[in-house]
């Protein structure tokens, strides 16, 4: 899985390594491989990562639009706006998870994207990719092009700088031009009239960098005093000169960029920008050359409805295109017991499967469902972005989900951004009132927090990292039997921020008086608490760094068995919220690794193998009639114990 997977999906970024797997553990005789079923894709969609309307070599009005799915950016959409007729253009490289982030379309009509380090040109009147080249790793988060129709790029997460001259097709790669000891969102980017190029850096701490294309030189511009958590903004004005802020949108004061200069100029600035056609992977151009416009267009359902000229009304074609699905971040057995339920990212919706009729219903979600839980008939989830607490009445019908409607059905409990932006673990207490949800916090920050939610009170008191593990994250958490919370911490921040902590920790919380109880770095060296789960007599099984499994004692707050498992095992499933460990009947617990499948010996806590999957495993993780369900590229597999 790729570090796209993390910056996306996610997430923060939590470590993630192939698991391992011996030439042994390759061969799965037959009667092992009837155990697994494929129920198929569980979102068999694509996302779009930018949209143009241009014209294609014969004058046809044509939407271009990058493709998305479970493998990354795999390709490039041509629609023809009038009949609906689709080619689509696979990458001229062999993607690794990334994708755009940033596009441009020039002056000269051609669409670019730099990402999984490849430079790309699509040029609509050709039907083809025009030019591509290999660059320094990294993704363009911003955009811009020159006064000699030069187009630049700047690179998440290290600030890589590469520029492209479409007159002598050359592409120069200047390397990494500003450290930080964060990762890097590079969201806007201009040039003067004279050449020189400048970026907007964040989101821990925002800074504005000149860059002199001829000597190389790199000049940040900000003094210490002036960055601010989140992002700078940069844009180039009509009479040649860039200007710019600290903090994109506030009304701090404007700065005036000019030959690698900076001059403050107050706040009463008219902005007068020059036209780039460039933007974020939301880029919407969709305004055709003869007046006609997008007025939507439908990955799901595959329809593109245009704007006609004036007097002629809309027209809706059907259009078509191959996926491999999108990412799902997880899955859980339904109140009912007849169904998987679980959601995915990119777009974002509600999964179903229905075991006994082998069908699939997919409804749209509110935001990305990084976790879930259960309890009653009532199925609660964690949402990004905004740290959503969600719950969906199984039992009523589903309406969807606008903010602030009280009869809606899924419904918005509270919202915790910026102390809890990408939730990882929600769980239902034993008293069927009280959900609680941890995660990491908004972009920029350090230390996520923890909310405690009443349904019967409808009340919620919020935690910071403060509260709790200070500049860490809850991980992962589980109920004690007497009735206590114990939580597992992460010390990455949030996406974008700055890692402050180097030790993660257990922590025991107290769920009536909010109050920690102890807190302790119980294995040396561990950076995520991955998952955690308590046994009938009250001890407590967890997956550390996601290859140290391990035994803690809460009455002693030791931890009193431990083991590096890779050498036998491989790494265990990880993602937003990783479901590793998987509660069969009784006392009968599981654990997913993404090459393995493992039954715990409660007496000797040894793990025992019980399978080895197809095809790795992504997401966990369900107990349904005596199987495991989990996620495997980007569909629902089960395992029959």
């Amino acid at each position: 899985m790729s570090k796209f997977y993390f910056l996306m999906i996610g997430i923060i970024a939590l470590p993630f390594l192939p698991g391992l797997r011996n030439s042994k553990q390759n061969t799965i005789p037959s009667y092992e491989k009837e155990r697994f079923t494929d129920h198929g894709v569980a979102a068999p969609f694509a996302n779009d990562r930018g949209i143009v309307a241009t014209v294609d070599g014969k004058g046809r009005n044509v939407v271009l639009l990058w493709l998305f799915d479970r493998r990354g950016g795999y390709g490039l959409l041509m629609i023809d706006a009038a009949t609906g007729a689709s080619e689509q253009f696979p990458m001229p490289f062999k993607t690794k998870g990334e994708c755009p982030y940033s596009s441009l379309f020039s002056s000269r009509s051609k669409l670019y994207t730099l990402f999984d380090g490849n430079f790309v040109e699509f040029d609509p009147k050709k039907r083809a990719f025009t030019f591509h080249h290999k660059t320094a790793p990294g993704m363009a988060m911003g955009m811009t092009e020159d006064d000699q129709g030069r187009v630049w790029a700047v690179t998440y997460p290290n600030s890589g700088l590469v520029c492209y001259d479409p007159k002598t097709r050359q592409l120069t790669d200047y390397g990494y031009v500003h450290k930080e000891n964060w990762q890097q969102y590079q969201r806007y980017m201009a040039t003067d009239n004279h050449g020189w190029v400048y970026f907007a850096i964040g989101n821990a701490s925002s800074q504005i960098i000149a860059f002199n294309p001829h000597t190389h030189e790199t000049k940040p511009l900000l003094q210490p005093s002036e960055r601010q958590r989140g992002t700078a903004y940069v844009y180039r004005d009509k009479n040649g000169k860039v200007y710019g802020q600290a903090l994109k949108g506030s009304k701090s004061d404007w700065y005036e960029l000019y030959l690698g200069t900076i001059k403050k100029i107050g706040n009463n600035h008219q902005v007068n920008e020059k036209k780039i056609l460039t933007g974020s992977q939301a880029l919407r151009l969709l305004n055709f050359p003869n007046g006609e416009r997008v007025k939507s267009i439908d990955l799901i359902n595959r329809k593109l409805t245009i704007k006609k000229l004036p007097g002629q009304g809309l027209q809706t074609v059907n259009f078509d295109y191959t996926t491999q699905g999108t990412w799902v971040m997880g899955v859980a057995a339904s109140p009912d017991r007849q169904s998987i339920i679980g959601g995915s990212s990119f777009p974002m919706r509600l999964l179903k499967y229905t075991v006994d009729k082998d069908s699939w219903n997919h409804k749209a979600a509110y935001g990305q469902y990084n976790t879930l839980t259960t309890q009653g008939k009532y199925v609660f989830f964690g949402s990004y972005p905004g740290g959503n607490l969600v719950v969906w009445d199984t039992e009523k019908p589903y309406t969807g989900t606008r903010t602030g409607d009280a009869n809606e059905n899924p419904r918005i409990l509270v919202h915790c951004s910026p102390v809890i932006h990408r939730p990882h673990r929600v769980i239902v207490c034993p008293d069927g009132k009280t959900i609680i949800m941890g995660g990491g916090p908004d972009y920029g920050y350090t230390g996520g927090g923890l909310v405690f939610y009443d349904m019967k009170t409808q009340k919620h008191v919020l935690l910071t990292d403060r509260d709790i593990v200070a500049n860490q994250s809850t991980m992962s958490l589980t109920v004690l039997n007497d009735g206590k919370i114990l939580g597992g911490t992460t010390t990455a921040p949030g996406t974008g921020g700055e890692k402050k902590a180097h030790l993660a920790k257990l922590y025991i919380i107290d769920k009536e008086t909010k109050t920690v109880d102890w807190k302790g770095a119980v294995i040396p060296g561990v950076q995520t608490y991955t998952d955690l789960i308590t046994r009938q007599d009250g001890k407590v099984y967890g997956i550390a760094d996601r290859r140290i499994f391990f035994v803690f004692d809460p009455n002693t707050k030791r931890v009193i068995y431990q083991k590096d498992v890779t050498s036998e095992f491989g790494y265990s499933v990880a993602g937003q919220c990783p479901r590793v460990f998987i509660r069969g009947d009784g006392d009968d617990l599981y654990v997913l690794f993404v090459d393995a499948i493992a039954k715990i010996d409660n007496q000797s806590y040894h793990l025992i193998l019980l399978d080895h999957p197809p095809q790795p495993v992504r997401a966990g993780g369900a107990y349904l009639n005596k199987s495991i369900y989990y996620i495997s590229g980007s569909s629902l597999f089960s395992y029959r114990l």
